[in-house]
């Protein structure tokens, strides 16, 4: 459980005698004589009283159990889009038909408001002043929900926020509404119905057609002199060609996913290198390059935090090396190795790879969600420390 929800269970402990007696113990009516023979008149009354209350307490009858709340989980749930993230109004999709996820009303009339059991609040519209919260009181049960899939570094102004949000959703696993950037499913384990457009089976590429015509590529958008991921490509460059493409390279005619992906398809090795490193913050630069069939070279979290999305030999890490010098020897290596080159590729038959629809089945996610939490109140009391954590 994320975001500083903290939540506890009361256990109850329940005595039965078999004897019939009163329950009260030889020692205990012991310690009464022996008080009364030590103790002033009052000190026994006082020894006596705690002894029997303790015994009464123990001996109460047990509290009916309440019924824990079991969700129907096609019981009606009405969501209320805040904002369109980044003011870009998409078409609000149909749960059912797109992600099986039946029940689900979604809506970014704030008219709605009362009638809402929660609302979807994304983090840069109300962090920027775009807008501004919903109004209190909200209604009793209402959830409202912090949404944000940009890293903790460029999540502006986020300690307003702390005891304002009831549920999180983001791209980290502990986030109570976990929907990461991508994700591999076993093969066999395909997604069902319209979205599995959505999921692509992997493909192991022969071994006499290993080799790719280009080398290496990089696509960036976002170029900062002050970015850690510009500072390792100016050392690789000196020791390995990259192509690099966006901003600071050559143009692409559209910078969409699928643009990308049929790019990379050329290449052997690709950059996926995040514009910060926090906890799981593991965007599309990497699934591009695993959909593409590329070997994704990453600078993000530890590799230790990729292996928990990837096979260890699925990607090459930055920190694998003490230096980039010797980052760029072993892309050469593999690159005429193709015995060492095929240990980087053989996983890939065993998954596919999915990748959620901004901002499609981030809604449905979160719809089928609030319908599972219906009855809880928790709110969200650490939100700045658990996402920096």
């Amino acid at each position: 459980m994320g975001a500083g929800a903290h939540r506890s269970a009361a256990g109850r402990f329940t005595a039965h005698r078999a004897d019939g007696s009163s329950g009260v113990s030889p020692r205990v009516k012991c310690g009464v004589r022996a008080l009364r023979r030590r103790c002033s008149p009052v000190c026994a009354a006082v020894f006596s009283f705690t002894s029997l209350l303790g015994v009464c307490l123990l001996y109460l009858p047990d509290r009916p159990a309440v019924p824990s709340f079991v969700p129907d989980e096609d019981s009606p749930v009405t969501l209320l889009i805040w904002t369109h993230p980044f003011g870009q109004h998409r078409k609000l999709p149909d749960c059912a038909a797109l992600h099986q996820i039946r029940g689900c009303t979604l809506t970014d009339d704030w008219g709605a408001y009362q009638e809402a059991d929660a609302v979807i609040i994304h983090h840069r519209e109300v962090a920027t002043g775009t807008a501004e919260l919903p109004p209190e009181p909200r209604p009793s049960t209402q959830k409202w929900i912090w949404m944000n899939y940009e890293s903790p570094t460029h999540t502006p102004r986020l300690w307003r926020f702390e005891g304002v949000f009831n549920l999180t959703l983001t791209y980290r696993i502990d986030s109570d509404i976990a929907l990461p950037y991508g994700y591999l499913l076993p093969r066999g384990n395909t997604v069902k119905g319209p979205q599995n457009r959505f999921t692509h089976p992997l493909h192991v590429p022969s071994r006499s057609n290993l080799r790719r015509p280009r080398l290496l590529a990089w696509v960036v958008s976002n170029w900062s002199e002050s970015h850690y991921r510009v500072a390792v490509y100016h050392q690789l460059r000196r020791y390995i060609e990259v192509d690099v493409f966006g901003r600071a390279g050559q143009p692409l005619p559209e910078y969409t996913g699928d643009d990308v992906v049929r790019l990379v398809r050329r290449y052997q090795f690709y950059l996926s290198l995040e514009n910060s490193q926090h906890t799981d913050y593991i965007t599309e630069k990497l699934w591009n390059a695993v959909l593409a069939g590329a070997v994704p070279v990453v600078l993000g979290p530890s590799r230790k935090n990729y292996e928990r999305f990837l096979p260890p030999e699925a990607f090459i890490h930055v920190d694998d090396f003490p230096t980039v010098r010797g980052l760029a020897r072993y892309l050469l290596k593999l690159r005429h190795s193709p015995a060492k080159l095929w240990k980087h590729l053989d996983w890939r038959g065993r998954y596919s790879l999915h990748q959620p629809p901004f901002w499609s089945e981030h809604y449905c996610t979160a719809c089928r969600a609030v319908r599972r939490n219906r009855g809880r109140t928790d709110v969200v009391q650490y939100l700045t420390p658990w996402f920096y954590s």
